[in-house]
């Protein structure tokens, strides 16, 4: 059934590829995003890929009530709600702007749609909220302890929809932790496209590959894993878009918590080799001291999602870096509009 969705942070790099997967459903979208982070462009392509129109509004959710506007102009049924700031490292210098943007924004997205009669909600967590794992694969019984303030906020956020659900039983809520999505829309014309010095892996490999940046840097090689680089979960996002819509059809009475990954393990040099064959491109790196905040392994255990959503991630690392050197190669400076 078509529904008019909400989508906060739909101009970055997750948000619009679920607008994307949203559209080719059939659901109207609505994007909130102030694009301190994202390109208008994004939009733009997302609207073009899905075959819809998008309504956008250019706004800051820190704002008291720059949300008001939004649900008076919309008959919003639901939201997914991705935007906030989102670098591990970043967070780590810049703690009180993680704790200002990601707990403000949702709390006044939280208010905004109380007042508005809309309690379906599935949030953009993330599997920072599990810290440095007892466990692996990790489970969504694992225990929570994040060691950087971004995933701090996360599991912040998560406690406060826990604490809404349980105060208002019409609140239906999917709380989504996902470990690493990588990748971009197999047409090239929509992928990760970070204002700036990339903080993640795998925009970085592609911006070297591609000729932007000169080498990247490669945080410890001496972690308790086969090759001595941090290991995670990368997960393609487009899978991870898919998985979104899969919560959004599934959402229950309550507050429940769903890993989204695919429950293997790649290497920072194992993502290296990958994008280098499948760019046909050389990715020069140096090794520096590890990064504060880090971990050595990420694994998701995804049987909850794949069982009671349905949903599962097929796309391999191949896919995945082959997918983000289309984008990459195409658009070697991104959209054009940042650095």
């Amino acid at each position: 059934m078509s529904k008019t969705i909400l989508v906060t942070g739909g101009a970055g790099y997750i948000g619009s590829h679920t607008v994307v997967a949203l559209l080719e459903r059939g659901h109207r979208v609505v994007i909130a995003d102030n694009l301190a982070n994202s390109s208008r462009l994004a939009v733009d392509a997302a609207g073009r890929l899905g075959g819809g129109e998008v309504a956008f509004h250019q706004i800051d959710l820190t704002e008291d009530g720059s949300l008001a506007e939004v649900f008076d102009s919309h008959p919003v049924e639901a939201a997914i709600h991705f935007a906030g700031l989102k670098a591990v490292g970043e967070s780590v210098e810049k703690p009180l702007d993680y704790y200002r943007t990601n707990l403000i924004s949702t709390m006044n997205l939280l208010r905004e749609m109380q007042a508005h009669g809309v309690w379906d909600l599935v949030f953009s967590s993330s599997a920072t909220v599990y810290g440095d794992p007892d466990v692996l694969p990790i489970p969504e019984s694992a225990a929570t302890g994040p060691t950087n303030p971004y995933g701090r906020t996360k599991l912040m956020i998560e406690d406060i929809c826990r604490d809404v659900a349980a105060a208002d039983d019409r609140w239906r809520i999917s709380l989504l932790r996902y470990f690493n999505p990588v990748g971009a829309h197999s047409s090239g014309e929509l992928g990760e496209d970070p204002r700036g010095i990339p903080n993640n892996l795998v925009p970085y490999v592609m911006q070297v590959a591609v000729g932007r940046r000169d080498k990247l840097q490669v945080y410890g090689d001496d972690w308790d894993t086969p090759d001595g680089s941090g290991v995670r979960d990368y997960i393609h996002v487009l899978d991870l878009a898919e998985g979104h819509l899969a919560a959004l059809d599934h959402l229950e009475a309550g507050c429940d918590v769903f890993n989204l990954g695919t429950g293997t393990g790649s290497s920072v040099f194992e993502i290296i080799d990958t994008a280098e064959r499948v760019s046909g491109r050389s990715v020069p790196y140096d090794v520096i001291g590890r990064r504060s905040g880090d971990i050595a392994t990420s694994l998701a255990d995804p049987s909850k999602a794949n069982h009671e959503l349905g949903w599962r991630a097929d796309r391999n690392l191949e896919v995945m870096l082959t997918d983000a050197w289309t984008w990459q190669s195409s658009h070697p400076m991104g959209f054009g509009d940042d650095d």
